[in-house]
């Protein structure tokens, strides 16, 4: 009876490993084909994309009224006129739907290739996807989109480091103390909280500085001096604003000028000839450059070398170090470009 019993048993064990085996052999294959799909995805794409068909490179950036977005629109065109390119520039207005019909009639125009500021890290996916079904290759600046292996080369500000920097300068120019107010770019645009989230991996250490207010001016300056307004006026004793781009500092500036107030620390991100101007004059303590005219050349020239030898030799995403800039290196900096 007890070998009868050990028996079964051993039949049971027998069968239930097999039933387990045959539970993880299922498993095995399904990732061995997730796996097989995702080794051969990158195979698919490497190979090189020849273009439209014509010689037209498009440049698709957020609206010139931001001299940011202008310079590197206007210095993406003049170094693809300089390589022998016909140049169609668009802005898309931080309007995702209309970056979708600007992709469209780059794809229409058969465009050579596409140089984009995008309109959000997910909204902008589709878009390159349908370029690079055409053949289309896409060259990001400034802004990353949440995917890689779509476009060919995502190029842009170390925007970590940038603020990282500038944020030890405010913090110096704060005394290591005292309340301050934070304004935030667009939800939709990943710098925004690469910034954010630097300035305070630096601000957070010194426990006499506190943020009383954080407020979104979507990298605006109108609405950056409406949202500084209503701070100042809760917050009458505010000695210092840290801002995720430079248009909203000099939003912020102009309130505090407004409310005849002085001494209350701004810095910004970007380094526009606005804010060189206010940091001369006293009134913002600083910014970290992004190199947008030099992004925005690297792009359109690594763009012409794939267009010509099917790669650019290089990893698709490049980050571009910032400059912090102060009084003590303002004089330094015009147009986005900063020359020693």
């Amino acid at each position: 009876m007890n070998k009868f019993k050990k028996l079964v048993a051993l039949i049971l064990s027998v069968s239930l490993m097999g039933i387990l085996f045959a539970g993880c052999g299922g498993e095995t294959k399904t990732a061995e084909k997730a796996s097989s799909s995702s080794a051969a995805a990158p195979v698919k794409e490497a190979k090189a994309l020849t273009g439209g068909g014509s010689k037209i490179i498009y440049i698709i950036t957020p609206s010139h009224s931001n001299p940011f977005f202008k310079t590197e629109a206007d210095a993406a065109a003049a170094k693809a006129k300089e390589l022998g390119y016909e140049v169609k520039t668009v802005s898309h207005d931080d309007d995702a739907t209309k970056q979708a019909e600007l992709f469209e009639n780059a794809i229409s125009d058969k465009a050579a290739a596409i140089i984009c500021d995008n309109a959000g890290a997910d909204a902008t996916v589709a878009a390159v996807k349908k370029a690079r079904a055409a053949n289309i290759p896409t060259f990001l600046i400034d802004r990353e989109i949440n995917g890689s292996g779509i476009a060919i080369s995502q190029i842009v500000a170390n925007n970590y480091q940038g603020a990282k920097a500038i944020a030890e300068v405010f913090v110096e120019k704060m005394g290591e103390k005292g309340n301050y107010a934070e304004l935030l770019g667009k939800e939709s645009d990943t710098n925004a909280g690469v910034r954010s989230s630097a300035f305070h991996e630096v601000i957070d250490q010194y426990p006499d500085l506190k943020m009383v207010a954080q407020q979104t001016a979507n990298w605006e300056q109108t609405e950056a001096y409406q949202k500084v307004e209503t701070i100042l006026q809760s917050h009458p004793d505010i000695k210092g604003i840290v801002c995720g781009n430079d248009t909203m500092a000099v939003g912020a500036v102009a309130a505090i000028k407004n409310a005849g107030l002085t001494g209350i620390s701004v810095i910004g991100v970007d380094g526009s000839d606005e804010a060189a101007a206010a940091i001369k004059d006293g009134s913002m303590t600083g910014t970290a450059l992004q190199q947008a005219a030099l992004i925005a050349e690297m792009a359109v020239q690594q763009a012409d070398k794939y267009l010509k030898d099917g790669t650019t030799g290089l990893e698709e995403k490049q980050l571009i170090d910032c400059i912090a800039i102060t009084n003590k290196n303002v004089d330094k900096l015009k147009a986005f470009v900063y020359k020693e």
